[in-house]
């Protein structure tokens, strides 16, 4: 689940929070893959002997810290983080299975709720912040943070699967964008230069190696193929908490911090066939671009080794 980076205002250099400038195209609101905020069902119940983060108890409210120093995790923390990426690997893997043309998004967080709770699992962004269901849906103009609702799937959609889960007190995070029907040449080249984007940063990776030279080549690659990252969602550390540092940020950017043995994070581009402005919709989460225009997301949890570093995201 991608993280809004903190100081968005120092970054970016604009006060709004819809994050856009007067030069933005107007999206064509009468296609029918512009994506609109649907009808939300009520949150599906978590059974009592699932174990829960502390956040499922709480008012919605959170102190998200993705500051400070990174977590150098022993063995027995990175064994907890490949069981708990590994399954969330396998639940999106299993979302094949779901994703067709006449099929709505809240029928994909009914799946994928149901998938996690028979892993032993809980679904980590159910109530995280208030987020009110188990997976987020990004469909089209959806950047991130898509809610699930009641809009059904068409033909030429593509939608972004970002499964997270809390398994035996760890997280596991990562995200796959899903073609349905018959994609065009643009939306597929899109989805594909995305992932190609996510594998090639994490070949970067490595002790030694500073954490920005991951959004330096995210924003060359995304150039190079006239793409456009968006910077407002950045990567993340991850192990028994959902979002703490490193922060990885997807575009160039002069962080300092370099990767060592032993850490644990996530990277995650959004690319976009448009600007990079987002607008953050009533309910807090979805965050659409403002022109309209597609994106892709991939995301992986890799892990730092001695010698470079490893995928722990893959599926059984």
């Amino acid at each position: 689940m991608t993280f809004l980076v903190r100081n968005f205002k120092q970054i970016i250099g604009t006060p709004h929070r819809k994050l856009f400038n007067i030069f933005t195209k107007k999206p064509n609101v009468k296609d029918p893959h512009f994506v609109r905020v649907g009808k939300i069902s009520p949150e599906r119940p978590v059974p009592e002997n699932i174990p829960k983060p502390d956040y499922y108890f709480g008012d919605g409210t959170l102190a998200m810290d993705t500051t400070g120093y990174p977590e150098i995790k022993n063995p027995d923390q990175i064994r907890h983080m490949r069981d708990a990426c590994r399954t969330a690997a396998n639940v999106l893997k299993a979302c094949h299975e779901i994703v067709q043309e006449g099929i709505t998004t809240d029928d994909i967080d009914a799946f994928v709720h149901d998938k996690v709770i028979k892993a032993g699992a809980y679904p980590s962004p159910l109530r995280y912040a208030g987020f009110p269901k188990s997976v987020c849906t990004s469909v089209n103009n959806v950047a991130c943070h898509g809610i699930p609702d009641d809009r059904k799937l068409i033909s030429g959609d593509i939608v972004n699967i970002d499964v997270t889960v809390f398994f035996n007190g760890y997280h596991g995070d990562c995200s796959k964008t899903f073609l349905v029907g018959d994609v065009d040449a643009k939306g597929r080249f899109l989805v594909e230069s995305t992932e190609e984007c996510v594998y090639k940063a994490i070949e970067l990776c490595r002790p030694g190696q500073p954490f920005k030279a991951i959004g330096q080549f995210i924003e060359r690659f995304a150039h190079e193929r006239k793409l456009e990252p968006i910077p407002a969602y950045i990567g993340h550390g991850i192990g028994s908490y959902f979002h703490g540092p490193p922060e990885i940020y997807h575009f160039d950017n002069d962080l300092p911090g370099k990767m060592e043995p032993n850490i644990t994070f996530t990277i995650e581009p959004i690319l976009s066939l448009g600007g990079p402005e987002i607008d953050i919709e009533d309910d807090g989460w979805t965050s659409m671009t403002v022109d309209g225009a597609l994106t892709a997301q991939f995301e992986h949890t890799i892990l730092i080794t001695e010698n470079g570093s490893e995928i722990l995201t893959v599926p059984d």
